[in-house]
């Protein structure tokens, strides 16, 4: 997959992973568009790097969704790469009733929206001679970590959602590629940390995404990084003789 030339869109892109690939896109000569929630951080991110395009977005809604798929194909027509970077990471205990509100956000950030939003670009992104859609997973979503179950059932059902839509895709222009980061030192994850100013801990991400940018640029549609390559396992075999129609 090339890496320069290319329009991109990254949701989640005001921080952590999704801010670093903005950024490194951006060096490389591409038009990066970044959606996020919060207003203030993406004025900020415009006058701090200049060329980066933002648009204000929560995924997590059906209506931001659609809103932000209809104007980046209405503004940007030549968009080829859809990055489904936004993440959710929350403290959910099934011992006790759960707080429903919390859960249905977390499973919308993670795994709706890089579905509905797949479903929105796919037929756009296959008119272009190169384009992909690459899904942010984790490690956890082959061994979770029993105290956030619903954040690593999410990260596992995208697993199981790429190798469908690559499947779907597979007679487009369209490579699915799945980045599966181990820890990282991002700000994911606050929800359990008293000091919300404090970082996750983990691989650097100038580390990760040197990894990750190589696995894009050399067409590895599945690519565990460092630390989640032990947490995978070659899962793929069966998959390929149940869909050999």
């Amino acid at each position: 997959m090339k890496t320069t030339g290319n329009t991109i869109l990254i949701t989640g892109g005001t921080s952590g992973i999704g801010l670093a690939f903005a950024e490194e896109f951006l060096r490389l000569g591409n038009t990066v568009i970044i959606c996020g929630r919060r207003k203030e951080r993406l004025a900020k991110i415009e006058q701090e790097h200049k060329g980066i395009i933002t648009e204000v977005c929560d995924v997590a809604e059906a209506n931001g969704r659609e809103n932000l798929a209809s104007w980046v194909i209405n503004h940007y027509p030549q968009v080829n790469i859809l990055i489904n970077n936004a993440g959710l990471q929350l403290l959910t205990d099934l011992t006790k009733p759960i707080n429903l509100e919390r859960v249905n956000s977390e499973i919308a950030t993670n795994l709706t929206a890089p579905i509905h939003l797949s479903s929105l670009f796919a037929q756009h992104l296959s008119t272009k001679e190169e384009s992909a859609i690459i899904n942010i997973s984790s490690g956890l979503a082959f061994v979770p970590i029993a105290f956030m179950p619903v954040y690593c059932a999410t990260k596992a059902a995208i697993h199981s959602i790429t190798l469908s839509l690559r499947h779907q895709l597979r007679s487009t222009s369209v490579k699915v590629f799945e980045i599966a980061p181990p820890a990282v030192d991002t700000e994911l994850g606050s929800d359990r940390r008293a000091d919300k100013t404090q970082t996750h801990g983990g691989m650097a991400i100038a580390d990760f995404l040197a990894e990750a940018m190589e696995a894009i640029k050399t067409d590895k549609l599945m690519a565990p990084i460092a630390m989640a390559k032990n947490s995978y396992e070659n899962r793929e075999a069966m998959f390929d003789f149940m869909n050999r129609n």
